[in-house]
């Protein structure tokens, strides 16, 4: 993550193949988790389309998604601040869709 410290002296270098550099498009999110993990699915849910698809999933240790929770928070702030703020279209509490499509949660 962003915020991790590496040893001094060190760089951690990290390796992106051309195929994951080109990215997913995900406009919906459904987040479980257990214990010992969060799961993340990542889909794409189109206009009038009877169902989401799922592009992409992550699994995280729960530090590690907390850690992933303040770095995007750290970084919407920076957008918001660059850019203005980000508004959300009246939609219900804790869900990411993007479409009206009922009750959702993220």
């Amino acid at each position: 993550m962003e915020n991790e410290k590496q040893p001094q002296g060190k760089q951690l270098q990290v390796e992106i193949t051309p195929e994951v550099a080109q990215g997913i498009y995900s406009n919906f999110a459904l987040i479980a988790h257990s214990s010992s993990e969060f799961v993340v699915d990542l889909a794409a849910l189109l206009p009038g389309a009877p169902k989401a698809t799922v592009r992409s999933r992550i699994i995280l240790s729960p530090e590690h998604a907390k850690r992933l929770a303040i770095t995007l928070q750290e970084n919407i702030m920076r957008y918001e601040k660059q850019f203005g703020r980000i508004e959300l279209p009246n939609q219900q509490p804790r869900t990411i869709a993007p479409f009206n499509i009922g009750k959702g949660e993220a």
